[in-house]
């Protein structure tokens, strides 16, 4: 038996005291952080509004009442939330996943890449198009008004 296989009994706990700290409180669900964050009000009022602070930064109250998308954008670092909890790089010991993974996300950033590049294409058409009509009016109200000057007056 190598040093690399893993027995599926075993737990594989992985990060520092702190995130194991967090995931497993995570794993109770926000009724455990109400209740961790009553007892630090109880028992030192400092450590409630720390925690009250950590929940509200990090949001973890507002999952239960998230969407799926919702939650996904908060933890891919999109939303306005925190989104330190996505960790693309680690690797999960199966090299069959890990090569799919890494080939998703290559073809998703070129995706999101080639269709930022289309938006932006998109947004100079438009703004050319609303440039070029708007030249173009004010050579019609330009013409209107010389028309108008060079007309005999009564």
């Amino acid at each position: 038996m190598s040093a690399y296989t893993t027995n599926s009994n075993i737990p594989v706990t992985r990060g520092n005291w702190f995130t194991r700290a967090i995931d497993w409180m995570d794993g109770f669900g926000p009724g455990a952080w109400i209740a961790l964050m009553v007892a630090g009000f109880i028992f030192a009022g400092p450590l409630g509004l720390v925690l009250l602070a950590f929940i509200l930064f990090t949001g973890r109250f507002g999952r239960r009442w998230r969407g799926e998308g919702a939650s996904r954008a908060m933890t891919s670092g999109r939303g306005c939330g925190f989104g330190g909890r996505v960790h693309v790089s680690r690797t999960t010991g199966n090299a069959a996943f890990d090569a799919y993974k890494s080939d998703t996300l290559e073809r998703l950033e070129r995706e999101q890449s080639e269709f930022e590049d289309f938006l932006r294409r998109l947004r100079e058409s438009r703004d050319k198009a609303e440039f070029d009509q708007y030249m173009q009016d004010r050579a019609k109200a330009a013409a209107h008004s010389d028309v108008e000057d060079d007309a005999p007056k009564a």
